[in-house]
Parts: structure tokens; sequence; C-alpha cells
């Protein structure tokens, strides 16, 4: 990212409000490192060997599902983070301009709320990476205390990167998008030399439902990501392509995940046990030779510290719109703390992680879907945002509507939270509509809820859009009327 009066420094600065022009001078280039280091986590190796072990997919079928669920998930990613470029602020301050500068509370709070869960389950993980090195390398076993003083380091460690902002997270994500790209080459060959392939290809194909559900599956890890887009396109200039913006976001993520769920797949012949773990990178040590993965999954950890650093980054912005009134460093904090006590309760309790994982999952991609389908539908009707106001929360606020909620907005989120909701299944809830139907069957539920609040917003009558120069001759109106 290019050097600012507000990022030049280790430590940015600027919070929520808008960032002016003069200050947007970021590359489009500059977002494919970040992709690449959103999606640097070995759950996606078990997510691949899932395919094979629970939806009984060939290596065939399994490639497809690779190479179609980044380009679903990170589409959507992209084309909301054109968002950031027309209001060069974060997605969860842009979104006061669609719901209203109290409607927004609602799906802010349910978003802030499921990001607890991505940082709980990617500290977890990166936790139990260190704590197979320990074991790989020192012959240290794990154990209760040296669970929590690892899950502890990992936190700390992520609180510190996202604490200081955008240069630090996007300089990390290209060192570190160098490094796992070498060594992902590197166990690719080993695999390429070592597999059975004879017994990776008689594995026989599974329906054409699994297919499909396991394209959902993958695809709903990325779905996380896009309320957060905006986050990282905001100090990009209002010129920059929206081509290349989807463009990265797809590139970016599609040349981390294809060949990860590909390679957990090829894995998870040898080793069907990964897929259900409850430690879900300790197979590692098992299959690969210690040259091999040991600097693999260090790698794989400076991954997981990223993916977590980016969503307690946008986690910060989504705390002060709810009304945090506290520096963006430590507004980050909060989640910091909160992943670190979830996290330590899942590693003490959850008998199952990846069983665990894809149930939250399921859960997850629709609260965040509701959100998506009401802010994309507004996109089509809206060329640009009124920073002031976005940063105006009283009732003189272009962005007030009707005591602080716009109607149209809030009806719509809502009824796609629930039918979503009605059409998911997972360990933990199961949908009264989630069987004997197409959505339901398929782990579509998501997908549904984008749709349906999208539609449903379109149709809404709404408030009318004010541009910038509207909103503030009402301001001045309204000023000379007093």
């Amino acid at each position: 990212m290019s050097k600012t009066a507000e990022t030049e420094g280790a430590l940015e600065t600027r919070g929520i409000e808008q960032v002016p022009d003069a200050e947007r001078t970021a590359k489009t280039r500059e977002l494919f490192p970040t992709w690449v280091g959103a999606n640097i986590s070995v759950l996606l190796l078990t997510m691949g060997a899932s395919l094979v072990v629970a939806y009984h997919l060939n290596i065939w079928q399994a490639l497809v599902v690779a190479a179609v669920a980044p380009v679903v998930s990170y589409g959507l990613v992209g084309l909301i983070g054109i968002a950031g470029k027309r209001g060069g602020a974060p997605g969860m301050a842009l979104s006061r301009a669609v719901f209203g500068q109290r409607g927004n509370l609602l799906p802010g709070s349910l978003i802030w709320v499921a990001r607890w869960g991505w940082e709980t389950i990617n500290a977890v993980t990166g936790a139990y990476a260190m704590l197979t090195i320990l074991e790989i390398v020192f012959g240290i076993g794990a154990n209760s205390v040296l669970d929590m003083v690892m899950l502890l380091l990992f936190v700390v460690a992520t609180f510190a990167i996202s604490g200081l902002g955008i240069n630090a997270v996007q300089k990390c994500n290209k060192y570190a998008t160098y490094l796992f790209g070498a060594f992902s080459v590197l166990v690719l060959v080993y695999l390429a030399v070592n597999t059975d392939w004879s017994k990776v290809m008689e594995h026989s194909a599974g329906s054409t439902a699994a297919v499909i559900t396991g394209i959902g599956m993958i695809a709903a890890g990325g779905v996380s990501w896009i309320p957060s887009a905006p986050d990282f396109t905001r100090y990009l200039p209002r010129t920059a392509s929206s081509k290349a913006i989807v463009g990265t976001a797809v590139g970016g993520a599609g040349i981390v995940v294809l060949p990860m769920v590909l390679m957990g797949a090829v894995m998870a012949v040898s080793t069907p046990d990964l897929a259900s773990a409850s430690d879900p990178v300790s197979f590692l040590g098992e299959i690969l030779p210690t040259w091999i993965a040991v600097p693999y999954l260090l790698i794989a950890l400076i991954g997981m510290l990223l993916i977590n650093s980016m969503s307690m980054y946008s986690a910060g912005f989504t705390a002060q719109t709810l009304g945090f009134k506290v520096p963006r460093h430590w507004a980050v904090s909060v989640n910091a703390v909160i992943s670190l006590v979830f996290g330590g309760v899942l590693m003490l309790v959850a008998t199952s992680f990846m069983g665990s994982f894809i149930a939250f999952l399921s859960l997850l991609a629709v609260a965040f879907s509701a959100w998506v389908g009401v802010f994309g539908a507004d996109m089509l009707r809206r060329e640009e945002y009124d920073g002031a106001a976005m940063a105006d929360t009283t009732r003189s606020s272009a962005y007030w509507y009707r005591g602080g909620f716009s109607p149209a907005a809030v009806v719509a989120w809502a009824a796609g939270l629930v039918a979503g909701l009605m059409f998911t299944t997972s360990d933990w809830f199961t949908g009264p509509l989630a069987k004997n139907n197409f959505i339901g069957e398929y782990g579509l539920g998501w997908i549904a809820t984008v749709v349906i609040s999208g539609l449903l917003y379109l149709v809404l009558p709404k408030p009318a859009v004010a541009g910038p120069q509207a909103a503030e001759a009402d301001r001045e109106r309204e000023t000379l009327a007093v």
C-alpha cells in the first residue's frame, strides 16, 4: 500500500471515517497478496479430505469443487470490494448508508459476533500448529497447560499485527505469499512422487449432489470475507478498475484454495482420519517427512496469524461502528480477548474439530449472507457514499431515514436471515425446511439467504438515495430553518 499521512508510520491511525481522495493512492495489484494471505490455512487440507471421506468424491470431482468454490465466494468478495473504492470507508461504515444509523447496529452486531467464531477457529488451528511443531522437533507432548500457553502466544501475535494496521497486514501478506508458494510447490512435488496414484484414481465417483454440497462448503469459508472486502479497498482511488478488484480477489484466493483442497483430497486416501481429527494439523507430521513438515507448518502458522490479523483488523472497524469510542487498535483488543476465551473452551472441550468447524461454518455463512444480499442489491443503485452522513450518527444525518432505520433494508435482512436458517442443516442446528428440498440437501442455505434478502430489498420501497451534494444542501436548509 502506498504511504499516506495517516498510514506512513508503523501504526495506522485512521478509523472508520472516509479516506480523503488525496490519500487514496493504493494499487489494485496490492490486493492479490491480501487474498492469498486470507487463505493460507491448513484447514483447507482438512476440508479437502472431507470431500473424499465425508462426501465420497473422487479426485476429479474434488478438482471441480476446488476450482469453482473460490470463483463463487471470492467473486462476491471482489464485487462488494468495489464499494470500498466508491466510498473510501470500511464495509460496516458504508453499511450505515444502506441500513440507517440505528438499523446498521443489527447486522453489525451479528457480523461482529460471527467474527468471534472465525477468530476462535483460526486461533485454535494456529495453536495446534505450534503444538505439532513442538512434538515433531522436541518430542514435547501436548497437555492442557501447554495448549493454553500456545493459544495465548498466538492471540498476542495476532493482536500485534492487526493493531498496527493495514500497512503491517499487507506487508506480512506479501512476504508470506512468496514463502507459502515455495513450500506448497515442495509439498506438491513430494506428494506427486510418493503417492500411490493408482489408489487415488480408483476411488469411485460420488453423486452430483455431493459435488454441489462440497462447493457450498468450501465457498462458505470465503463468504466470511465479503463484508470485510471494502476494508482493504478503501485506499484505492475512485478510478481503480472494478474488474481488477474482482480479478485479484478470485485469483489470489484460487491460487491457494485449488492446490490446498486437492492436496487434502490426495492425503485423505492414505490418511482418512484427518477429515475428523480433533487436532486438524498433527497429521502433517505423519504424512510428510520432518524436513518438509516443520517448515511447512511454520509457514502455515504464519498464514493463520495473517488470517486472524485481517479478521481482527476488520473487527476493530465493526466495533467502532457499533459505538465503541476507542481508537481502532484498542477496538481490536476486544476480539483478541474473546478469541482467547472461546479458543480455550474449544481446545479443552471439543472432541471433533472438523465436525465443529463445518457446523459453525454453515451457520456463520448465513449470518454474513443476509447482509451481503441487501448491501449488494443496494450497490446496484448507489454510486457514491456521503462521508459526512456516515460519520453523523444524529438525527441530522442523511442516513437517519425513519427513526434511524431503513425499513426496506432491515426487513429484507431479517427475512433473508430467517429463511436462510430454515434451509440450513448442521450438527448444531437443522432448519425446518432443510430436508427433502434442493437447497437444504445441497447445503446452499447461505446462497438462498443472499438471493432472498437481495430480491426482497429490490422490490421493497426505499428511502431516496441522497448523494453528498444533496445531503449537504439538506443540512444547510435545516440549519437555516432553525
